[in-house]
């Protein structure tokens, strides 16, 4: 038997979201600073046989639902369609991100997933085929397939250079509650062909190596414009945010993505780690984890 090829699927967690306009499609045009976390699932692949096999365990895999609906196998396919003689083979998913979190948790599985299949063939990352599928399985595929510090524009397929930002101690915490993206976006009502301010946070793109602290400054600048609306729905996420903020040793507490996990940003990895030990203490069913992101 092959020996089984694997890949991190890391937490992706938007520093800043800028929703810009509402398309006249309905989609939404987003600008967003992205980083990635040391937290995330883990995807293996063993190559043979002559179809596409998915099997989900872990902490979270009964929440990923029915693995025939999981963006692995879907990547997986719509690569296939673009490249002949593909490998086919089978994949194990070890859940550990909470799911329709704001982590992009299977979009950086379908990224893991299109990363492994790209070893298994000798494609290199940055062949057409890859990244067309990469856009067509979901809007923040594309930027998981390379897991880099980067902003992230339009519909989530305009990227931006990769960034070398300093390394952010954070707390991730998910108070267990679904917030659909759709209904999200909904709630913010934004009218088509509106449009709103650029995040302030761009001018990174312009700093080679920024320090701490000026990152810092610009993110404080800066905004989730899905926060609101997603506390409209979910008042524990504001909640939430409340504790974070109130922790003198948090520097900056914001939602990732659409929800409902949020992030605090500290000085230290212990800092981090004692107010996970707290919260967890007060909300044991919540999902909470210290980690670092870059």
């Amino acid at each position: 038997m092959p020996p089984a090829l694997a890949e991190r699927a890391p937490a992706k967690v938007n520093l800043t979201l800028a929703v810009r306009a509402r398309r006249a499609d309905g989609y939404h045009d987003i600008e967003s600073l992205v980083v990635f976390a040391r937290t995330g699932d883990e995807l293996r692949f063993v190559p043979g046989g002559d179809a596409f096999g998915l099997v989900v365990r872990g902490r979270t895999a009964q929440a990923a639902g029915p693995g025939a609906d999981n963006l692995v196998l879907k990547a997986a396919r719509l690569l296939a369609d673009r490249v002949p003689g593909l490998p086919a083979g089978r994949f194990t998913l070890v859940k550990r991100l909470p799911v329709a979190a704001g982590l992009g948790g299977g979009s950086s599985d379908a990224a893991a997933a299109l990363r492994l299949l790209a070893r298994a063939a000798g494609l290199g990352l940055d062949d057409p085929r890859l990244l067309e599928a990469a856009r067509l399985t979901g809007s923040d595929v594309s930027v998981c397939l390379v897991p880099a510090a980067r902003f992230m524009r339009g519909i989530g397929h305009d990227l931006g250079p990769p960034l070398v930002l300093p390394r952010l101690a954070a707390l991730l915490v998910n108070p267990q509650v679904a917030v659909p993206t759709p209904a999200v976006f909904a709630r913010l009502g934004l009218a088509t062909g509106a449009v709103q301010g650029a995040d302030p946070a761009t001018v990174i793109e312009t700093v080679l190596r920024p320090e701490k602290s000026v990152l810092l400054a610009l993110l404080a600048a800066s905004r989730n414009d899905l926060e609101a609306p997603a506390l409209a729905l979910e008042p524990v996420i504001g909640s939430t945010l409340a504790r974070l903020r109130a922790d003198p040793a948090c520097r900056l507490a914001r939602m990732s993505g659409s929800g409902a996990t949020v992030f605090g940003l500290y000085d230290t990895c212990r800092a981090a780690a004692a107010a996970g030990k707290a919260i967890s203490a007060a909300h044991p069913g919540w999902w909470v984890k210290p980690t670092m992101m870059g």
